[in-house]
């Protein structure tokens, strides 16, 4: 019963199979083997146009690096209060970045609200040098709350950031679970609603170690070229990462994967919502799952064997927990088994 993260999974059978595949011979280096191209040529087919694409170790490093292309002196970017990019990834963004800002935005179960969004961009008039200048905005999807922006949320947030000449980006480390959830293509996700650039997560979906930053805009490409060199996420064996993303794409199998692990969040939210001793935090979107527990029942459940986080309470949520319950996020993956969800529905 192992709902921690889905970065505990282990790769996926296939994406295993790849890495071995392409371990022998030789092939040239730092993204310009034969391998590399391919999966960038698929990449543009999959997002319905042409695209640059950078291979990198790490969504931290994607989200980073991001920003740091959007960068000016006093930088504001801008993102939702309980973001991964503001809560979890250790002042990176801000590093990269050479020292701008992430400013919270509000809103409902981790998506930013677009009229907050507004508001808070106009707290810094581009004439007013002691506040700093607009950057960027960034938006997680899925979020950190386990939600999916509807394709119409993407498109009020665009209208905002491009009312105001700044760039959008999207956090995807959960890119084809949201995706899978709404039905939508990749193209209508994105670009046609208005964002600029894509952090597009494998990791968390069955690979081993593969994430890549996608740019619609190709005029950018040759700055973030130097960007992601001086970032040390330049890989020489790129071919390592380009042969997850081989298997990954090929069959649709990354979104096979992910309609497996929502529907196993799914099931796990359907259980809990009948058990008399839990209930949901909010709705289930994709692959977590945040439940309301009493503390000893929590304890019990560990006891068990089921593993799972403890979760900060989201300032939307403030106060509305008992003082003997507590916050906790189950998480689904492609490796989630059916019995192992019923086995804790059970146990509640």
């Amino acid at each position: 019963m192992i709902f921690s993260s889905d970065n505990w999974a282990g790769a996926h059978p296939a994406i295993a199979q790849s890495l071995v595949t392409h371990a022998s011979g030789y092939a040239s280096a730092y993204g310009t083997s034969e391998l590399d191209r391919k999966v960038e040529k698929r990449l543009s087919d999959v997002f319905e146009r042409d695209v640059a694409v950078f291979f990198v170790g790490t969504g931290t490093a994607a989200n980073s690096l991001a920003l740091a292309s959007a960068s000016r002196a006093g930088g504001v970017a801008f993102c939702h209060r309980e973001a991964h990019v503001t809560a979890d990834e250790c002042g990176a963004p801000e590093f990269f970045t050479h020292g701008s800002r992430l400013k919270p935005v509000d809103g409902k179960h981790g998506k930013m609200d677009a009229t907050r969004l507004e508001a808070e961009i106009r707290r810094y008039p581009l004439d007013n040098v002691h506040g700093g200048q607009p950057m960027a905005v960034t938006l997680t999807q899925a979020t950190e709350s386990g939600t999916v922006y509807a394709l119409e949320e993407i498109e009020a947030i665009a209208a905002v950031a491009k009312a105001h000449k700044l760039p959008l980006h999207m956090d995807g480390a959960r890119f084809a679970n949201a995706l899978v959830s709404l039905e939508a293509t990749p193209a209508e996700m994105t670009w046609k609603r208005g964002v600029d650039l894509v952090s597009f997560g494998g990791t968390k979906n069955g690979c081993w170690c593969a994430e890549a930053l996608i740019l619609f805009d190709l005029s950018k490409a040759h700055e973030m070229h130097f960007l992601r060199k001086r970032s040390a996420q330049l890989f020489s064996k790129s071919r390592f990462v380009s042969a997850q993303f081989d298997a990954y794409l090929e069959g649709d199998l990354w979104l096979d994967l992910a309609r497996h692990s929502n529907a196993m969040a799914r099931r796990l939210a359907d259980g809990i919502a009948a058990s008399r001793t839990s209930r949901l935090g909010w709705p289930v979107d994709a692959n977590e799952v945040f439940v309301i527990l009493k503390s000893d029942v929590a304890a019990k459940l560990r006891e068990q064997g089921a593993v799972f986080y403890d979760w900060p309470v989201p300032h939307d949520l403030a106060g509305s927990l008992e003082a003997d319950e507590g916050l906790y996020r189950l998480v689904t993956s492609f490796a989630t088994k059916a019995e192992d969800v019923d086995r804790f529905v059970a146990a509640c």
